[in-house]
């Protein structure tokens, strides 16, 4: 799938950025002498790392980012360290080496939203400054809650329930095959009972998925409201879908359209672009992302 994408696009980047599950991720935020250089930092958090991470170091791919002067004491730094299984990482690798393409970057699903959601501004109230809203990304079998204040995202929670439910549910309902009950979906054409039998009852859970998904997110912070929604992910394009989570838990809701303030070539058909414009969050994310970067 990687390569035909490729070789449909006509492109010749063999480079390429990749994320890791949020879920696949240890993240800690530690503190480290601002006197330290590079080299030593990453000397020294590789024997401190076993105090944080529960694997064998064998067994994991680490990284860290330093992100400022530590608050508490100006001769600290906070540095931010993340770390997954090797196996998460390798297969990401390795699938990208099918397609002919070199894994430069490999990042976190929830660093790659947080860089794209500098694209939405143009959606949020004040341009988000200040600001604390909540993008719900609602992809294939995981809903990803991300909460970011001003910019930065200072929760995320992850729970089983995505579009596959739906293709499942029309696949057994009328007795297609999976990647036809998926293409179904997207295109049309199946009989008048799905939207009130099949597609409404899908939309009111993830309409509850939504305020649970808060609920938690309040009870867990200090935070007991959020300024804004903002629906990501593939199923984020179902239509009607932002109108009701807004009714429900009466906060205004979005669908993110990361490309809207972008320029299109004359390859890219605006009505396309627009219909996967939820789904490619993360991989807006991504490209954001410099190859110099750490």
């Amino acid at each position: 799938a990687i390569k035909r994408a490729v070789n449909r696009a006509g492109t010749r980047t063999k480079q390429a950025a990749v994320a890791v599950a949020g879920s696949a991720v240890i993240t800690k935020i530690i503190s480290m002498p601002a006197s330290l250089s590079d080299d030593d930092m990453a000397d020294q958090i590789q024997l401190e790392a076993d105090q944080y991470i529960p694997y064998p170091m064998e067994e994991v791919n680490l990284d860290f980012e330093v992100l400022g002067i530590s608050e508490k004491n100006e001769e600290m730094v906070d540095v931010l360290l993340a770390a997954s299984r090797s196996e998460n990482v390798d297969i990401r690798v390795a699938a990208l080496e099918l397609g002919g393409l070199t894994a430069k970057v490999v990042d976190v699903e929830a660093f790659a939203m947080e860089a794209a959601f500098s694209l939405l501004g143009h959606q949020l109230p004040d341009g988000g400054e200040g600001k604390t809203i909540a993008v719900v990304d609602i992809g294939a079998t995981m809903t990803t809650l991300s909460v970011s204040h001003d910019f930065k995202v200072i929760y995320t929670r992850e729970q089983v329930f995505g579009g596959k439910q739906l293709t499942d549910e029309i696949q057994r309902r009328y007795g297609l095959s999976y990647e036809e009950a998926g293409l179904a979906k997207k295109q049309g054409g199946l009989p008048e009972n799905y939207e009130p039998e099949v597609l409404q009852p899908f939309k009111e859970a993830m309409v509850q998925q939504v305020s649970r998904s808060l609920q938690f997110f309040f009870s867990s912070s200090q935070h007991n409201s959020v300024d804004h929604i903002v629906l990501a992910g593939g199923c984020a394009s179902i239509g009607g879908v932002d109108a009701m989570i807004e009714d429900k838990v009466g906060i205004t809701t979005s669908v993110a359209n990361p490309f809207a303030n972008m320029s299109l070539t004359s390859r890219v058909k605006p009505d396309a672009i627009r219909e996967d414009a939820s789904s490619l969050m993360i991989a807006c994310g991504l490209a954001l992302r410099r190859y110099s970067e750490k």
